[in-house]
């Protein structure tokens, strides 16, 4: 385990000065992996996940919704999660696969993320 320090709060850049309300935080933390998902073609705007496992085996998310847009906020937030958040259809599911946690889905799940109605066996 490593000491992580992260912000929280918001950010933004406005005319070339950065005004911000970012707060310290610091904990005893791995950090597992993270991903990015790109918001726009450019790249100018995103949200990057990172996932941390603490001493005590609590899964921490770090959630960076950013953009590179004079006057559009950053915001910097810390979640806290459980396995099956990171699961099949859990709200971190990408995040979970990314870090190794991802299970395959089955027949029925594939078929119902493809849209197919009769996916019941």
């Amino acid at each position: 385990m490593e000491r992580v320090r992260l912000d929280i709060g918001t950010a933004v850049n406005l005319n070339g000065r950065s005004q911000d309300d970012l707060r310290p935080v610091e904990f005893e933390a791995e950090e597992l992996g993270s991903r990015t998902a790109y918001l726009d073609e450019r790249g100018s705007r995103g949200v990057t996940e990172t996932l941390y496992r603490t001493p005590g085996g609590r899964f921490i998310v770090y959630i960076e919704d950013w953009s590179h847009w004079q006057g559009e906020p950053t915001t910097c937030r810390l979640v806290e999660v459980d396995c099956t958040d990171l699961d099949v259809g859990g709200p971190f599911e990408m995040l979970g696969r990314a870090c190794g946690m991802g299970r395959p889905l089955t027949l029925s799940e594939a078929l119902a993320a493809c849209g197919d109605e009769d996916a019941s066996s």
